[in-house]
């Protein structure tokens, strides 16, 4: 039995340690309970015809996995659903892996869930009758779940705040949207980079999806017609909400498939769909407020700031023992190609779309790192997890701050990104900041997952391989 396993088991009374969070806990309770009443009070005076909610959480690979429950149950979650823990154990097919011991071995144990505060909206198909919420797992009916993305982010975020850094953070994601006929495949019209003329009926899905992303509180800042044909990148603002907008990163992929789909579309969000077309990213520019919110990257016409140079020494740090987060399935190490403006080694520039960590144009109060490295297959809380890791380590390690592209000369400056999904995942689980930062029990879990997803797919014999004349 893993440790991880025999832990939990040992947690299911609770102690007298706990006794007083168990206090605190029932007062904020409490409080959540009636500030959720309120909130779907609010959401029924705006939509009073609703009769079905989706109730979700979102796995390690960020897929929604949940039920839907009659507008009848809606108030009754004020004291929480439970769901199983085994949904921190699916693999991309949606199996439980069950060498997590979080399967079948341990009967699926259910946890109570509760709602996300702020997460009723209304659902991207029949809004007016469908909503959706977020929950989020408890375990002991207390503590927050240490398997949970959107927890291990929270965490980094609060150690964040504890220092009086508030990190202020905008994201870009990039999707195909594929004809699900070939008949439409074979008469799409080829589109160009930074197009502003889509077909009809590309912009018939493009504006449905803004509408949706409306009424659910999303602000859409920009939508890009990309590199390649058929390829999009919608923007989202900056904002100090980190874990809205991851909130709403994993929302809006929600909406666009299911809208594409009513289109007759297919959103795909692979972060290499076609080998012979450019590689979709989730990139996310990131300033760095105090307490006053100013942003300390703040610098002057000749030098960059102190603080942007500390960041940036810890993003490059932890980046390549990180790539098993940020290409976390075995079609991410595809995108990393030559050309295309993927990075493929640990390194920045000032602008200058081939490195991993571009400073982009901007005057001084709006200087800020973008982070290039994750693919649109990403989970956001653990990518912004990433990043957040490796600003606190910059900030609080001292460490040499890398030379910038144009400044590296030497081959042994060079630090390359692992290709190849196994070394990255044996880079992960070595590396001991990542258990001191993310929490080891999360570390093996992902790792047992992603092995377990990598194994599936070597498991299968290719079309190439049957048509060898051996």
């Amino acid at each position: 039995m893993s440790a991880a396993l025999a832990e939990i088991n040992s947690a299911t009374k609770i102690n007298n340690n706990l006794q007083p969070l168990v206090a605190r806990t029932r007062v904020n309770d409490s409080i959540h309970n009636h500030s959720f009443l309120n909130e779907v009070d609010s959401y029924l005076d705006t939509y009073p015809n609703t009769k079905h909610i989706d109730i979700f959480l979102y796995d390690l690979n960020g897929h929604l996995r949940g039920k839907r429950i009659d507008i009848s149950c809606l108030k009754s979650l004020d004291k929480g659903c439970y769901l199983p823990l085994s949904i921190y154990a699916m693999s991309l097919d949606g199996n439980v892996v069950e060498e997590t011991g979080l399967g079948k071995f341990v009967g699926e144990p259910d946890y109570l869930c509760v709602p996300v505060l702020g997460s009723l909206h209304p659902n991207p198909i029949d809004p007016h009758i469908n909503a959706q919420l977020l929950l989020t797992m408890k375990e002991n009916n207390v503590q927050d779940c240490r398997y949970e993305p959107r927890n291990i982010l929270n965490k980094l975020l609060n150690r964040l705040h504890l220092l009086d850094y508030f990190p202020c953070i905008a994201a870009e994601l990039e999707f195909y949207l594929q004809p699900l006929s070939q008949e439409s495949q074979k008469s799409a019209i080829p589109k160009q980079c930074f197009d502003l003329n889509p077909h009809a009926d590309i912009q018939a899905v493009l504006d449905e999806i803004e509408t949706i992303a409306q009424i659910q509180g999303i602000h859409i800042t920009g939508i890009v017609s990309e590199s390649s044909s058929d390829q999009y990148e919608i923007n989202l603002p900056h904002g100090t909400d980190i874990l809205k907008l991851c909130d709403q990163i994993l929302m809006l992929k929600r909406s666009i498939k299911q809208v594409a789909n009513k289109h007759g579309f297919k959103a795909n969000f692979l972060a290499k769909p076609d080998l012979h077309k450019a590689g979709s990213g989730m990139h996310f520019h990131m300033s760095l407020l105090d307490a006053n919110k100013h942003n300390i990257f703040s610098c002057s016409e000749r030098d960059f700031a102190k603080p942007l140079l500390n960041v940036i020494s810890g993003l490059i740090h932890f980046m390549p023992d990180s790539m098993a987060i940020l290409a976390p399935n075995f079609n991410s190490y595809r995108r990393f190609k030559l050309g295309q403006h993927v990075p493929l080694e640990a390194n920045w520039g000032w602008n200058n779309r081939n490195v991993a960590l571009r400073i982009p144009c901007a005057d001084s109060e709006n200087q800020r790192i973008e982070y290039r490295v994750a693919g649109a297959d990403c989970n956001p809380y653990l990518a912004v997890a990433i990043i957040l890791m490796g600003t606190l380590h910059g900030l609080t390690h001292i460490s040499a701050i890398p030379k910038s592209v144009n400044q590296s000369k030497q081959i042994g400056e060079h630090y390359f990104l692992p290709t190849e999904q196994m070394d990255a995942l044996k880079r992960f689980k070595a590396n001991h900041w990542m258990s001191e930062y993310l929490n080891q029990d999360f570390v093996a879990l992902w790792c047992t997952v992603k092995q377990a997803e990598y194994q599936h797919v070597l498991s299968q014999i290719t079309a190439i391989e049957k048509n060898w004349d051996i």
